[in-house]
């Protein structure tokens, strides 16, 4: 428990500090994007006050084309000279009317804006008033045009004075305006400074967290996999164990059945001997011939005969005998037991599928007695299976340095009960059957010091399967 506490504070301890370091980085990107933001907005007003004190020059520019052009006609009674100051009266309005919007935001500057015109206005109308006059004194100067000139030198002056008023105000803002700029410039770049720090520190942390859990991770993984592998192999060697335990018992059981079978029969022949040697002498004995007697004569040395044979059978099975060994490939002596069973695999229409390894070596085997174990599983095989629908499946294949031989049917399959004494001696389930055929089959593998096994579920089939050295 102490174990999973602590990795689990680690777990919270990296997941707080991405948070951290998220929260971080996104308050840094909302103060940059605010601070991007008042940068932009006062770079404007930057650019509008200066814009505003463009058109304030502008507009005294056209005031003074005006004078000018008026002077200019009083001096040479030359029309032409008025060209600018009419082109100038239109300007000024529209100048007037642009700074008019753009000072909508500063009461102060639109109140002298409003004074400024007024006084343009005057100056416009003293020229107009002028012009009026130099006409009237048939275009000579005059005491009285002299007199108005005075004054509307100084109502330019006035004009003067007040746009220099705004440029100056103007010139103020544009100032502090810059020095905001400047501020929030600075501010930005601490603040995007900042957020690479930020970023810098959090991929620093981001890629220790990571070398750290990715550390663990792989000693965790590699724990798992030595885990694995050690209760793979606990597996394996448990499964060997119990096949070695199951062929083990098996072999006993045999050997077993045979010092029973060795015993039956030494108990069974021994009075058997002696009722056919009483049947012979009671048939030598009678005073008459008599022909039914004969024929009781005739069953019991019928049943006696066949009491023995059942005996010899039995001892054979349940008997290590001599082999005659040859080394011979396995996949031929299937085919041989095939050949065999040619008859009851066409009678019963089964289907036959070979998966034979075409590399797979030789193995030391009695080549007669071999077909005959393997005749007997595929004959099993065969009336466990409907006619018709039944697959006969034969495998051969290399595994563990072993020649491996499966025997696979898709038949009514075996019973639990039935599994546990499917290979002694007189066992069957079969009506006609003598209960030896798998006996013989598993004496005729254990000389030759190979294994024989089976898997089986009832109703799906079973599997047969027998292991043999390779020949050296």
């Amino acid at each position: 428990m102490k174990i999973i506490f602590a990795k689990s504070g680690k777990v919270n301890g990296v997941k707080i500090g991405y948070l951290a370091a998220f929260i971080l980085v996104l308050l840094s990107f909302f103060i940059t994007l605010f601070a991007n933001h008042q940068l932009l907005k006062r770079a404007r007003m930057v650019d509008h006050t200066n814009n505003v004190l463009g058109h304030l020059e502008l507009l005294l520019s056209n005031v003074k084309d005006g004078e000018t052009g008026y002077r200019g006609y009083l001096a040479s009674k030359d029309r032409v000279y008025l060209d600018p100051y009419y082109s100038s009266r239109s300007q000024v309005d529209s100048i007037y009317h642009l700074l008019k919007g753009e000072m909508a935001d500063n009461h102060s500057q639109e109140q002298r804006l409003a004074l400024t015109y007024q006084l343009i206005d005057s100056k416009f109308q003293h020229i107009k008033s002028g012009m009026q006059l130099f006409a009237d004194h048939a275009y000579e100067m005059s005491d009285t045009l002299l007199h108005d000139l005075l004054i509307g030198k100084q109502v330019m002056g006035s004009v003067r004075f007040a746009v220099l008023g705004m440029q100056l105000e103007e010139t103020r803002l544009a100032k502090e305006r810059a020095g905001k700029v400047d501020a929030t410039g600075k501010a930005l770049s601490i603040i995007t400074i900042t957020s690479l720090v930020i970023a810098f520190y959090m991929l620093i942390f981001g890629l220790l967290s990571y070398m750290k859990e990715n550390r663990a991770r792989l000693k965790a993984d590699s724990k798992v996999r030595e885990s694995q592998q050690l209760l793979e192999w606990r597996i394996g060697e448990l499964d060997k164990a119990n096949k070695e335990l199951v062929q083990m018992r098996s072999l006993e059981k045999f050997t077993a059945s045979g010092r029973m079978a060795r015993t039956i029969a030494h108990e069974i022949r021994n009075p058997l001997t002696n009722i056919n040697l009483a049947l012979e002498q009671l048939r030598n004995d009678r005073p008459h011939k008599d022909e039914d007697m004969d024929l009781l004569f005739d069953m019991v040395e019928r049943n006696s005969s066949r009491i023995n044979q059942l005996i010899n059978e039995l001892l054979a099975s349940t008997k290590f005998a001599e082999l005659n060994y040859n080394q011979v490939f396995v996949n031929e002596l299937l085919d041989g037991a095939l050949d065999m069973a040619k008859d009851r695999i066409q009678l019963n229409n089964i289907t036959v599928i070979k998966k034979y390894d075409n590399h797979i070596g030789k193995v030391s085997a009695d080549r007669e007695k071999m077909k005959i174990a393997f005749l007997n599983l595929i004959v099993n095989a065969i009336e466990a299976m409907e006619p018709g629908s039944g697959k006969l499946v034969i495998e051969t294949k290399s595994e563990n340095n072993k020649c491996v031989i499966e025997i696979t049917d898709n038949g009514t399959g075996i019973d639990k009960e039935s599994m546990a004494k499917l290979f002694e001696p007189y066992f069957t389930s079969k009506p006609n059957g003598n209960g030896l055929g798998l006996t013989n089959t598993q004496n005729i593998i254990l000389n030759h010091k190979g294994t024989i096994s089976v898997e089986s579920e009832e109703g799906k089939g079973s599997r047969f399967r027998v292991e043999l050295d390779f020949a050296h």
